[in-house]
């Protein structure tokens, strides 16, 4: 037991070494392609809405039953956040803001579409936050405030928490996608390495590698499932599998930025660091 053991960890080793030597030469350009790609569902779903506003408009008045009023004023506010919140986590300005704005269009637009209870919806959303909260936990820098007589979390502190939250809800995307769709040998084997690998994410064991093999599996079925560009005869049906091609372009940005910075300390490979 214990050769075999000895011998799966020198094969890790070996494939983390070959991993590494490969991406050597795009690692410095993982963080912003992963930042982008995060905010691209948002900046997908502002063209959208401003390309499609007499339709946008027309379901939050006579489907949802918003006032002409407020309508207008609801899609013009989440357009201008996520277009404003998008550009400022792509150049790394006022992030804290931006995310904490992107955020609540995520919340607004749950409630406003009637899709708080729609599963898909809330799993898939729940990762696009996962991304969200990475890019916020990037964002802290080590800084020491003292508060006379208040007893202070430390930003080390603040930003591994929400590295561990973030890592936790960027699951959810590939857990929910797992047990959906026709069922095949393939397709068992993969849903079983996936869910496996998004345990691994959680815990914060072999994170990077794992959140890589997510990235992997998420980028191939995207692009097989998602294919948007394919259909021509159905306008509803392309703007749903754009929608899924987007948010889950969102989620593989976020599982690349854990590839980047590391999956924080509440977790088995920074604990391992410390033996």
């Amino acid at each position: 037991m214990s050769d075999l053991k000895v011998k799966l960890e020198t094969f890790s080793s070996s494939m983390e070494d070959v991993i590494d030597k490969v991406g050597q030469p795009v690692k410095p350009f993982i963080p912003a392609i992963a930042r982008f790609l995060i905010v691209a569902t948002f900046l997908e779903d502002a063209l959208r809405i401003t390309m499609q506003w007499s339709d946008q408009l027309d379901f939050m008045e006579l489907r949802r039953g918003f006032p002409t009023g407020l309508s207008h004023l609801f899609l013009f506010l989440n357009i201008i956040v996520m277009f404003t919140g998008s550009f400022m986590v792509i150049v790394k300005k006022h992030q804290e803001l931006a995310v904490y704005g992107l955020l609540g269009v995520v919340i607004s637009q749950a409630l406003g579409y009637g899709l708080l209870f729609n599963m898909s919806f809330l799993l898939r959303n729940l990762s696009v936050m996962g991304g969200l909260v990475m890019v916020l936990s990037d964002s802290i820098v080590r800084r020491r405030r003292m508060f006379a007589a208040l007893p202070q979390i430390s930003e080390n502190s603040r930003r591994t928490y929400l590295q561990l939250g973030g890592r936790i809800l960027l699951i959810f995307l590939f857990v929910g996608s797992a047990f959906h769709g026709d069922w095949s040998f393939a397709r068992v084997l993969v849903s079983l390495l996936g869910l496996i690998a998004c345990v691994m994410v959680a815990v914060g064991f072999k994170a990077k590698y794992s959140a890589l093999f997510l990235v992997l599996i998420l980028s191939v079925s995207n692009v097989l499932i998602n294919n948007f560009w394919s259909v021509t005869h159905n306008p509803f049906r392309r703007d749903f599998l754009k929608y899924d091609f987007f948010q889950t372009l969102s989620t593989v940005g976020g599982f690349l930025l854990l590839v980047s910075v590391g999956p924080g300390g509440y977790s088995i490979d920074e604990k391992k660091k410390e033996y």
